[in-house]
């Protein structure tokens, strides 16, 4: 699946575009995020994992080891299981990394983005995917987990939260 240097330099427009919009959407996430208390953050959830810190500290552990696979990074670590600040901290980390990830979409040559990384997961199984490939899991596993916060949110009373659609942020020309 996307492979091949022909297509290159409008796959990174594609890629760029959403990685934009990834750094875009994080932020407006976060700074709702940040607003929240203990209370609301550890409050036992329904969805994929049982708090909002805690689907936030996976969303942070996913991009950074993705994006350390990217960077030929042979082990990988997660940076939410020795993390000792504060959960705005994290977030801030975690924002660091989506933007880290938006300059090196933004600097890579687009012939790379078909190249094949070798990597092992969590658990110890290995696996091959595309530098592209990479990328628009991390995209999309974002968008995923950013929905699931949206409704966790509400859960726990936040009532503003803001608009994350792609087409908010196309039409803001970012």
């Amino acid at each position: 699946m996307l492979k091949g240097n022909k297509n290159s330099i409008i796959l990174k427009e594609v890629v760029l575009n959403l990685a934009g919009y990834h750094y875009w959407a994080n932020q407006r996430l976060v700074a709702v995020l940040k607003k929240l208390t203990a209370t609301q953050l550890d409050q036992e959830l329904v969805s994929s994992f049982p708090s909002i810190r805690q689907t936030v500290y996976h969303m942070w552990d996913a991009e950074s080891v993705w994006k350390q696979r990217i960077e030929l990074v042979e082990k990988t670590k997660k940076p939410a299981p020795q993390f000792q600040g504060t959960f705005a901290q994290a977030c801030d980390d975690w924002i660091t990394v989506s933007r880290q990830l938006l300059e090196m979409v933004q600097q890579i040559n687009p012939v790379k983005l078909p190249h094949t990384v070798a990597y092992y997961n969590s658990q110890k199984q290995y696996g091959k995917l595309t530098v592209i490939e990479i990328l628009m899991h991390v995209f999309n596993h974002a968008t995923y987990h950013r929905g699931q916060l949206v409704t966790l949110l509400r859960q726990v009373g936040v009532t503003k939260i803001p608009g994350m659609d792609f087409s908010e942020y196309a039409k803001k020309g970012q």
